[in-house]
């Protein structure tokens, strides 16, 4: 079958095999070769990409709720939406979302995914109690933060590479509504959005839409949302309307000049002050979800995702050198978000520091990755890395530099998994 990820680059002829069972996969590990899992397909790059791949999307049971406690325990291809859907009308919501819901339990371990609630919440694994995880020679191993500690810090973050997450018990957080109370900023360059940031730090919520090609005295320049779970309001959600990309986009229209376009309109159509509106949940985490086949946007060649994290110290020089060059170089990017992270977790491969991560779409044409190479040089000069979820073609050295404690992870990988079974074209690229 064809397969690739969300940025629909690379597109690669895959072996697929799926299970409804954990006792189906020792006789599929048997098999010669290597896998990956490969759930709902929402990791931009090649992470969940490789000649064969284990799909989850079966294996997709809530098994139990301690209302209590809050506690779910589930399969890993359990999607975010599937328990939004069942948990929310009862008073519940995820602890740590992405922008999208579409992704599975298991992906959202692997990719240790964020949200908008980062510098509060941290990272998605804070809120996973444990998770059954089976290695590459059919062992299932219970993991959690106290034991076997080391694989489940290698796992939250690692990309599949450590085996494949069978049920999961994750912690909800209580809600009394399915709105949010927003709060909406219009913010003239990058000086002044990282400084409401700041400002505005006690905020659970905050995201920037940022102008990734304005430059002079508007660089940077950026919509900021904060929000506050509503205390009032229906825990049901009102109908949406969804819309479609039937087609490719036709190669020229997302350019320069269209990107600057769209930005003026979109920044100008925002007041410079918003208090407190009510809206539903679903506009303010997953806006780009009501759009079926959004990534047909970039054309039939796809995109990338190049997201980075800076150092609080070093941010803000950082990011004007970033943007200075993505302006000078009309790579322009109408997806460009800039949040602000909390501390750092323990997890191996995570993403996250604290500091400014800023995210960028761009679609796939021959000069990009050239004009990458430049972005990261930058990154790293200033203390920063790569996301791994959204990459698809960061060189090794680069990866190296920007995870310090890969070492730690190697080793955990070399004790369950020494012959490589589980393995991606992205780990193969990037040497792990």
């Amino acid at each position: 079958m064809k397969l690739s990820g969300w940025g629909r680059y690379p597109l690669i002829n895959a072996k697929a095999v799926s299970f409804e069972s954990e006792a189906e996969l020792p006789a599929v590990l048997s098999v010669a070769g290597e896998w990956i899992v490969h759930a709902k397909g929402r990791s931009y790059g090649d992470s969940a990409l490789n000649q064969q791949v284990i799909t989850t999307r079966r294996y997709n049971k809530i098994i139990a709720f301690d209302p209590q406690q809050g506690v779910v325990e589930c399969e890993s291809g359990v999607s975010l939406a599937e328990l939004i859907d069942v948990f929310l009308p009862r008073g519940w919501f995820l602890m740590v979302t992405p922008g999208t819901k579409l992704i599975s339990v298991g992906g959202a371990i692997a990719a240790d995914v964020h949200g908008k609630n980062h510098h509060s919440a941290g990272c998605f694994s804070s809120c996973v109690l444990s998770f059954q995880l089976m290695s590459a020679d059919g062992r299932i191993v219970h993991c959690s933060p106290t034991e076997n500690r080391e694989l489940f810090l290698a796992t939250c973050g690692g990309m599949g590479l450590t085996g494949i997450i069978l049920t999961v018990r994750l912690k909800l957080q209580p809600v009394k509504s399915a709105y949010i109370r927003e709060t909406i900023l219009r913010c003239r360059n990058l000086e002044e959005v990282c400084g409401a940031f700041e400002q505005h730090r006690a905020f659970t919520y905050s995201v920037a839409w940022i102008d990734c090609l304005a430059q002079g005295s508007q660089m940077g320049r950026s919509i900021l949302m904060l929000g506050e779970n509503a205390e009032t309001g229906p825990r049901q959600l009102p109908p949406v309307r969804r819309l479609s990309v039937p087609v490719n986009f036709p190669r020229g229209c997302l350019n320069r000049y269209t990107v600057r376009l769209f930005n003026r309109i979109y920044y100008g159509s925002h007041p410079a002050f918003v208090e407190n509106r009510l809206v539903p949940l679903e506009p303010f985490f997953y806006p780009l979800d009501r759009i079926d086949n959004w990534n047909r946007m970039y054309g039939a060649s796809g995109f990338t995702q190049y997201q980075l994290v800076l150092p609080k110290a070093a941010s803000f020089a950082g990011l004007t050198k970033i943007l200075d060059r993505i302006g000078k170089a009309g790579f322009g990017s109408f997806l460009a978000v800039l949040k602000l992270f909390g501390p750092e977790n323990d997890n191996y491969l995570s993403f996250p520091m604290e500091g400014y991560t800023l995210a960028l779409d761009f679609k796939i044409e021959r000069p990009l990755f050239a004009f990458l190479d430049e972005l990261d040089r930058i990154v790293l000069d200033h203390g920063g890395r790569l996301y791994l979820t959204k990459d698809v073609r960061m060189p090794a050295q680069v990866f190296r530099e920007g995870y310090p404690r890969l070492h730690l992870f190697a080793a955990v990988r070399d004790k369950w998994d020494k012959q490589r079974k589980f393995n991606s074209l992205q780990s193969k690229r990037l040497g792990v």
